[in-house]
């Protein structure tokens, strides 16, 4: 048995789980919030308990000695030298990265020559990186890229249609994005595969952000984000994919400079531009209260969906399971029955209503004996896909 962390760090918070591997039993989780503000939020699950304290984070190494040292005080550990590995999630990997790696100099400089692709992210994952270093010196260190899954595609799935050069100079390409989530999902989803030979997976990671991958024999074929997570289906504050020229046009009619616009497009478009909330709750809300608007971007959001699906249909020669999953995915009934409604006539998916309806956040089989494609919600659970590769990459070689 041994200990292992994984960190998901953000500009302004830090989140973290505390397992023992290899029986992926979780011994404490938590959250640090508003990194770099007077009003700090510290919350720590463990032994059934969840504790909140409101301390001050200078910085991401204050947030780092504040979850280690309360391993300590709450008897979660005995020393630090307990932990014998960390996981980091990393958002961008680029074209570096097909698995996951080593923390070590290379690592670090190629993901910080990666920043520009993922700003917000990158940036803060190596700060994390450099913060639970100084406070666990002797903890080995692995980063896990939500990109990673990604590279098995063809080079005709991920290559744009712009001037090559372009493409080889700046490595200007799909990379994808929630890559960790998927392979998980692809994972568990064999359980309801046995017996097929080359399985087909649609798998639909639908929150806030979203996207849709096309999985077969376990390896990405296809996945719907771009070169950022802006590209794909539209999201919480998204635009997803669209015409390019809108972009051009919107800059001329605005006189917003283009970083104004791409800023536009990445956090205050998708529900919230359509719709007026970025949250879905809000939209479904406006939609039982009869707005034309909430009415709008709920179906744009459910269109996109389904044509995604409909292309990746195509792009596997088939499909045998298609996976709901993440926030809305697994929580929203509705949802999944109108995506499901709307791809139901090409594809023969059916669904059981009833048993769509009865089921929240729990993993479950949702489509009839009859439907030709069997659809399930899957939970997703990036986290342990990261303990379990810094377990493998540190502990058991």
């Amino acid at each position: 048995m041994a200990k292992v962390m994984t960190i998901n760090s953000g500009s302004s918070s830090l989140k973290f789980k505390l397992y023992e591997m290899p029986e992926e039993k979780v011994l404490a989780a938590g959250n640090c919030e508003r990194i770099g503000l007077a009003d700090g939020i510290f919350t720590i699950k463990y032994d059934g308990k969840k504790e909140q304290t409101f301390p001050t984070f200078k910085n991401h190494e204050d947030a780092a000695k504040t979850v280690v040292n309360a391993f300590i005080e709450k008897g979660i550990i005995k020393s630090f030298d307990e932990i014998k590995a960390a996981g980091h999630r990393i958002v961008q990997g680029g074209k570096y990265f097909s698995k996951s790696a080593m923390f070590d100099e290379d690592t670090e400089e190629k993901i910080r020559s990666l920043i520009p692709l993922a700003p917000l992210h990158n940036a803060a994952h190596l700060t994390c990186f450099k913060a639970f270093k100084e406070v666990l010196p002797n903890c080995p260190m692995i980063a896990v890229f939500d990109t990673a899954f990604h590279q098995t595609m063809e080079e005709e799935d991920y290559t744009f249609a712009i001037p090559y050069e372009l493409t080889e100079k700046y490595d200007i390409r799909r990379y994808g994005a929630h890559g960790t989530s998927h392979k998980y999902l692809a994972q568990e989803a064999m359980k309801y595969l046995q017996g097929v030979e080359h399985p087909r997976i649609i798998s639909c990671h639908i929150g806030s952000g979203a996207s849709i991958t096309a999985i077969k024999d376990g390896k990405c074929v296809a996945t719907s984000m771009g070169l950022t997570p802006l590209g794909g289906i539209m999201m919480g504050t998204r635009t997803g994919d669209m015409d390019p020229s809108v972009f051009n046009y919107v800059v001329q009619v605005t006189g917003k400079s283009a970083e104004e616009v791409y800023q536009m497009f990445n956090k205050k478009s998708g529900f919230l531009g359509v719709g007026g909330s970025s949250d879905s709750r809000d939209i479904l809300a406006g939609v039982d209260k009869g707005d034309k608007r909430c009415i709008l971007a709920n179906k744009i959001f459910n269109r996109r969906i389904a044509d995604f699906i409909g292309q990746y249909y195509v792009r596997l020669g088939g499909c045998d399971l298609l996976i709901f999953s993440a926030g809305i995915g697994e929580n929203e009934p509705r949802t999944r029955r109108d995506v499901c409604k709307l791809i139901g006539e090409a594809f023969g998916v059916k669904i059981d209503e009833e048993l769509n309806y009865t089921i929240h956040g729990k993993e479950c089989l949702i489509s009839t004996p009859d439907s030709k494609i069997k659809v399930v919600i899957i939970p997703t659970d990036e986290e342990v896909m990261i303990a379990r590769d810094a377990y493998e990459m540190c502990i058991q070689k």
